[in-house]
């Protein structure tokens, strides 16, 4: 008896600050550089596209079609990929998400034509579908509130990561030929290969639950666990809500649009950086270095805003007024006289677009739980990747009509803003129906 006691120590002895920095130093670091392959193999054929579409016979339309049907394969697998990972767990289903788009994104490097890279970035999509969401539901089971947001502005982090890493590496990469293939086809080649080690690592790496922790101690175990069921029994009972539900609820929908209104300027702008850099007048060897800029403010302003959207208050106002300033960028990018302030007014756009990330994932998490989370969350990441179909195309087509990037960046800077302003609306009635709880009539 003596000696089971010893084995177990009291819940309240469990310091709960380093609790949950041992949680992400165990599992954060891993899925970061997992995101950061994720978004390299997502976004490169931005850098590809320098020589790529010269040499396979892209037009400005039909690249923005082509990269845009990324997401279209992402949206159409997104909402099954979470529901089969609540069956078969994270490890194994992120696992396999990583080996598909790996063996894909490599695959990318041998088409031909506009056909057969529209079909590749497609069937990209559908393999890769899953591991965002799939991720912020794993990290719904193991961070508690108080720290979930930091938690999630530290993953995104691999999206400034990989855009600071990725951009010089790639900006190199497509200058190479050697062995029957040149440089773009190097790029997706040796940028692919890293999801699948990182894919087969995962097996060994992530733990499904906080229950099957070992490296845990049963004490840090009993706490975690509690704590989380406690939350979850708060958030059920103040918004129970089947999975059917959660699918046409109507906070779920509107925050779909506001993802979908976010992604078309993160993916459409991202996917275009390195050509908009290049009209500035800069050599291709050193477009990679110069795009690598505006995503080191996005870092740190990720992280800042993470931490101070963790402090408490309206969640809602946090992601609101990062995607203002993402339009103020924007805006500012079209009327700036030199190469240099274009850049600074890009950077700028970028943090805005960047924090937004960072605090956008707490609302929905404050509200859904279970099968309706892994559903509405999935939801709202599938109809805002269509952003992702939406924002290249957009921005192809206007900028093939107009010969330039003024007018397309207007009208993603202007679709920001609308995205700002419903957040600011869905605040609003969130506190009205709170306080119409609080005091019923």
């Amino acid at each position: 008896m003596a000696q089971g006691q010893q084995s177990r120590a009291p819940a309240h002895a469990v310091d709960e600050r380093n609790l949950h920095r041992k949680m992400m130093r165990r599992i954060l670091p891993f899925l970061f550089v997992c995101y950061v392959v994720s978004y390299l193999d997502r976004v490169n054929v931005g850098f590809a596209a320098l020589t790529m579409n010269a040499h396979i016979g892209l037009t400005a339309t039909s690249f923005g079609i082509g990269a845009g049907l990324f997401f279209l394969g992402y949206f159409l697998a997104e909402i099954p990929s979470n529901l089969i990972m609540m069956r078969v767990g994270a490890r194994l289903w992120i696992a396999r998400i990583m080996i598909t788009w790996g063996l894909v994104s490599a695959a990318t490097a041998f088409v031909t034509g506009p056909i057969q890279f529209g079909i590749a970035r497609f069937l990209l999509g559908l393999g890769e579908a899953g591991f965002v969401p799939g991720v912020f539901l794993y990290l719904s089971f193991w961070f508690p509130s108080a720290v979930r947001a930091r938690a999630t502005s530290l993953f995104l982090l691999g999206i400034p990561v990989a855009n600071i890493v990725g951009s010089p590496i790639s900006g190199a990469l497509v200058q190479i030929e050697g062995f029957g293939l040149v440089g773009w086809q190097w790029l997706l080649i040796l940028e692919a290969l890293p999801a699948v080690i990182l894919g087969i690592v995962c097996l060994f790496v992530l733990t499904d639950r906080p229950e099957k922790a070992q490296w845990l101690t049963p004490a840090e175990r009993d706490v975690l666990v509690a704590t989380l069921a406690a939350e979850k029994a708060a958030i059920e009972k103040k918004h129970p809500m089947t999975l059917a539900q959660a699918l046409r609820n109507w906070r779920v929908l509107t925050l779909a649009a506001i993802n979908f209104c976010a992604i078309i300027g993160s993916l459409g702008v991202g996917l275009w950086l390195p050509q908009m850099i290049k009209q500035l007048g800069l050599a291709s060897s050193v477009v990679g270095v110069v795009a690598a800029i505006p995503y080191v403010c996005g870092a740190v302003a990720m992280v800042v805003w993470g931490r101070v959207s963790d402090r408490g208050g309206d969640r809602t106002i946090y992601p609101a007024l990062s995607l203002a300033l993402g339009a103020v960028g924007l805006t500012a990018s079209t009327l700036t006289p030199t190469p240099g302030l274009t850049i600074v007014a890009l950077c700028v756009a970028v943090m805005g677009i960047n924090s937004y990330t960072a605090t956008f994932w707490a609302v929905p998490s404050g509200f859904l739980t279970g099968r309706a989370a892994a559903g509405g969350i999935a939801m709202i990441v599938s109809i805002g990747n269509l952003g992702g179909f939406a924002g290249p195309y957009l921005i192809g087509v206007m900028r093939e009509l107009s010969g330039g990037f003024t007018a397309p960046l207007l009208a993603v800077g202007g679709i920001l803003l609308l995205g700002a302003l419903m957040m600011l609306a869905l605040g609003r009635q969130i506190r009205r129906d709170t306080i119409a709880v609080a005091v019923p009539a």
